[in-house]
């Protein structure tokens, strides 16, 4: 089992370092892919190591994609590989985790019509705009996509993407 976190810098913090951990107490292997190729910071100042650039992501070795929030979803869902990444996962029905401003990307793919989903409230009209239904909860599953709104959500946004990855 292989899983993926695409993020940038001014990543929130919690939302990448949360998962990232708890996946490897799961003793899952976690890359971590972005535009950068050395290290990314957090908007709380935390340095995590890349693992991979995007450009040289195969979204077929992966089981999961997480897309943690903060400010880097508004950079990464300008480039066009993170895009396709996404929408390979959406495709093929392989689960997908987006926290906060994660779901930006998502809403780039143009693949969440019809789709329930949550995200950070000031993300929410966007969501909206794109024909998705918003649900203001701390988690929503939609077949295989997890959303969640902020940090204080990450335990029930973890749990339900476990769930879903071992099913």
């Amino acid at each position: 089992m292989k899983v993926l976190i695409i993020s940038a810098d001014n990543f929130e913090d919690s939302e990448l370092l949360y998962p990232y951990y708890r996946l490897q107490e799961e003793k899952i292997d976690v890359d971590i892919a972005s535009i950068a190729t050395d290290k990314i910071k957090g908007k709380k100042g935390y340095e995590v190591n890349v693992d991979k650039r995007i450009d040289d992501v195969d979204p077929e070795s992966y089981d999961l994609l997480i897309l943690p929030g903060g400010k880097a979803p508004a950079v990464l869902r300008k480039v066009n590989k993170v895009i396709e990444i996404a929408s390979h996962f959406i495709k093929n029905n392989k689960p997908i985790a987006a926290i906060c401003h994660g779901p930006q990307i998502l809403i780039s793919t143009g693949l969440l019509s019809g789709r329930h989903a949550t995200c950070y409230m000031s993300v929410a009209p966007e969501l909206k705009d794109v024909g998705t239904n918003y649900d203001d909860r701390e988690v929503v599953v939609d077949g295989n996509i997890v959303t969640s709104r902020k940090p204080g959500d990450l335990p029930a946004f973890m749990r339900e993407t476990l769930k879903l990855l071992n099913s």
